[in-house]
């Protein structure tokens, strides 16, 4: 098939995917179960923080629930969260934001449900003794589907293993580009004449890629439990100085954020659509993929980490995609016409070009990271781009890391369903690396349309499943809530999580580790022995 009928197929794909019924069916599962949960991302704001800052244990065989946030913060916090506000901006409008804060602000109640999900039915991995889970685990355990956690694990193979590679590393290939330039054109051989600059480039992150891939989920939290703090932190500290900058201009832009996602000239539905897809790919909620690390951690209640992973959706999108949106709009950055009042009528959006203080024409797409660097530079000067350039390779590095993990575990999942498991991991650890090749060398609105496809196909069938466990299955999850509000409320030291006390069967792991407790406790001496 020739490359651009190839991308046409991949474009068109992208649309029956993404279709507005979609979008909507995102939001109103959102709304659904902050409803049915009391709106627990908000009754339980205060309980995530207290968990947040007391997590800090994990055993041999898994992570602590510190460690499990920063590794789905990995996959959340990325290129999504610099170019991809940056289209969802140009795409949508500045409306785009709106619906990006209204869509993590409902899909932390979506994230609460499926990481507390994947907690209550992870198992142990025989061979490795490593905590696993996702959705893969709980469609199975719960639903009794194995064919459906299967199908599932397919897909979050292919998703996670090769399409959202591409964006990740192709943001991290246009940073540099955009502030060394592209170098000397030589011919690849396999994708044609390519500059050095980005070949290079290439290179450094695929070595570095494979070491970090062949140490296994410690190594990759450990890498992500030190980086992605920080770098969130620094970045969005500098979009706190562009604001305190241009502070008299916050409620004018507020007011042109909410006014524009609902402004018909503006475009409604392709704000919320851009919004929400450019919000979902972000923060994950509902996608399924912040489930596998979830499951991961060492907790003493399943309701703990899925209040972490509730909480970590808005770092994502309300802190960091939240600074990117600022940077642009407050920058200016954002239209191409001479009006560059905020709310100026008719204004068109980013489609393909910006000019420069002198009036020349800056060629950038949409879908990279350039709006956003342009946006720093206008600001901090040259230093600007660099300063976004390295907070894209630490947020994109992280992501490509925290997705080889989801594949890694789904591939696990198929090879003992399938009697497949020597050697399985090494077939993923290899096509992650070509996904990762062949990503930063192609161009970003072609590999942005195949990543879109990846997080379609597992949101559909994460989303679709966990409704129909809800409507089914005795809602283990909120059950699960009670159970954790109840001991919570008695103020217990240390709380326990009894599933087949509270109705709640396939949780095989838990079922186990508190069999073990209570032996623990049988065979310890009264204190009168001691």
């Amino acid at each position: 098939m020739h490359a651009s009928s190839l991308e046409s197929a991949v474009s068109w794909l992208n649309g029956i995917i993404w279709n507005p019924a979609f979008i909507w069916l995102i939001l109103a599962v959102g709304l659904f179960y902050s409803i049915m949960t009391r709106f627990v991302q908000v009754r339980h704001l205060g309980e995530m923080c207290r968990l947040l800052l007391k997590s800090g244990g994990q055993s041999e065989h898994g992570i602590s629930s510190f460690q499990a946030m920063t590794v789905s913060l990995s996959g959340r916090v990325g290129i999504g969260n610099i170019a991809g506000v940056a289209a969802a901006i140009g795409f949508g409008g500045p409306g785009a934001v709106f619906w990006m804060w209204l869509g993590a602000f409902f899909g932390a109640a979506t994230a609460y449900v499926e990481s507390t999900l994947a907690q209550i039915y992870k198992s142990r991995d025989p061979e490795t003794g490593q905590h696993l889970g996702g959705p893969a685990y709980y469609f199975e355990r719960c639903l009794g589907w194995k064919w459906y956690g299967i199908v599932f694990a397919i897909s979050a193979v292919i998703s996670c293993g090769i399409f959202l590679l591409g964006p990740q590393a192709n943001g991290m290939a246009n940073a540099v580009v955009q502030v060394i330039g592209e170098g000397t054109v030589v011919n690849s051989g396999i994708a044609g004449e390519i500059g050095i600059y980005r070949l290079t480039a290439t290179a450094f992150t695929l070595l570095l890629l494979g070491f970090i891939i062949f140490g296994g989920i410690k190594r990759i939290a450990n890498f992500a439990e030190v980086v992605v703090p920080f770098m969130a932190i620094a970045y969005i500290g500098l979009a706190l100085i562009i604001v305190a900058i241009n502070i008299t201009h916050v409620p004018e832009l507020i007011a042109l954020i909410i006014g524009d996602a609902f402004s018909p000239q503006a475009g409604f539905g392709a704000a919320i659509g851009w919004g929400v897809k450019r919000g979902i790919y972000s923060n994950e909620a509902g996608q399924g993929t912040g489930a596998h690390p979830a499951a991961a951690a060492d907790v003493e209640h399943p309701v703990q980490q899925g209040l972490i992973q509730a909480f970590s959706v808005y770092i994502t999108t309300l802190l960091v995609c939240s600074a990117t949106a600022l940077v642009i709009l407050m920058t200016k950055q954002y239209n191409v016409v001479a009006d560059q009042t905020f709310a100026g009528a008719g204004t068109q959006y980013i489609a393909s070009y910006l000019q420069d203080a002198a009036g020349a024409v800056i060629h950038a797409d949409p879908n990279s990271p350039a709006f956003t660097q342009i946006g720093m530079e206008s600001v901090f000067g040259k230093i600007g781009p660099v300063l976004v350039a390295i907070a894209i390779f630490f947020f994109a590095f992280t992501s490509i890391l925290a997705y080889y993990y989801i594949a890694e575990t789904n591939i696990i999942y198929l090879a003992q369903k399938l009697g497949l498991r020597h050697n399985a991991t090494l077939v993923v650890k290899i096509s992650a690396m070509l996904a990762v090749g062949y990503g930063s060398i192609n161009s970003a609105g072609y590999i942005w349309n195949i990543g879109e496809i990846g997080v379609g196909m597992t949101t559909w069938l994460n989303i679709i499943g966990m409704l129909i466990i809800f409507l089914t299955v005795g809602r283990p999850t909120i059950v699960a809530l009670r159970d954790y509000e109840r001991q919570q409320k008695a103020n217990l030291p240390v709380y326990t999580f009894d599933p087949q006390a509270l109705g709640i069967k396939g949780a095989t792991f838990w079922e186990e580790k508190l069999q073990r407790q209570q032996e623990d406790k049988a065979v310890q001496p009264p204190p009168g022995d001691l």
